[in-house]
């Protein structure tokens, strides 16, 4: 039997596994973000926040000023750092911004690690203007309870169904 959470060395799975974080997710996160830009169209002076961003591989893609916030701190230590773009290390249920700040939030495959999910949903509701990009893995034991909640607290305007997640455009 699993019991959840893991507890790892580290404390974080992703701490744990960040040497190999790129080789295991770079594919397929890049074929996210292929599809999100049919959808996401960010002007060069506008914002964008990507809610668990790892080591950067959604969030350098876009061309504007870009920020991005993971609890992994060994991820956020490897995460590509162009000047452009301001990583800080926190939890989604608690973003360190103001109300409204960004033009655009989008989260590539992280809300099912969301300890609080309705909590984590609602701040990037609040950081955020009126633009969103979620996506979540379609195998997650979550996965309904994450549309349920996504619905609830946005108003969807399409949902894709990729190879391995569900992409809300919002």
């Amino acid at each position: 039997m699993m019991i959840w959470p893991i507890r790892f060395p580290f404390g974080n799975y992703y701490d744990y596994i960040e040497r190999g974080y790129e080789e295991l997710h770079k594919e397929e996160q890049e074929k996210k973000i292929e599809i999100l830009k049919k959808y996401v169209i960010v002007k060069p002076e506008e914002k964008l926040l990507d809610v668990g961003c790892g080591t950067g591989l959604t969030t350098i893609p876009w061309e504007c000023k870009r920020y991005g916030i993971d609890p992994a701190r060994k991820l956020l230590e490897r995460a590509w750092k162009p000047l452009e773009v301001e990583y800080k290390k926190a939890r989604a249920e608690r973003i360190p911004y103001p109300d409204h700040y960004f033009d655009w939030v989008i989260s590539v495959t992280a809300i099912q690690n969301f300890s609080n999910l309705k909590k984590g949903l609602k701040e990037i509701k609040r950081v955020g203007k009126e633009r969103f990009a979620l996506t979540a893995l379609k195998r997650s034991w979550r996965i309904r309870l994450i549309e349920e909640a996504i619905r609830e607290i946005f108003q969807v305007k399409e949902v894709i169904e990729e190879e391995k997640d569900l992409i809300f455009i919002i």
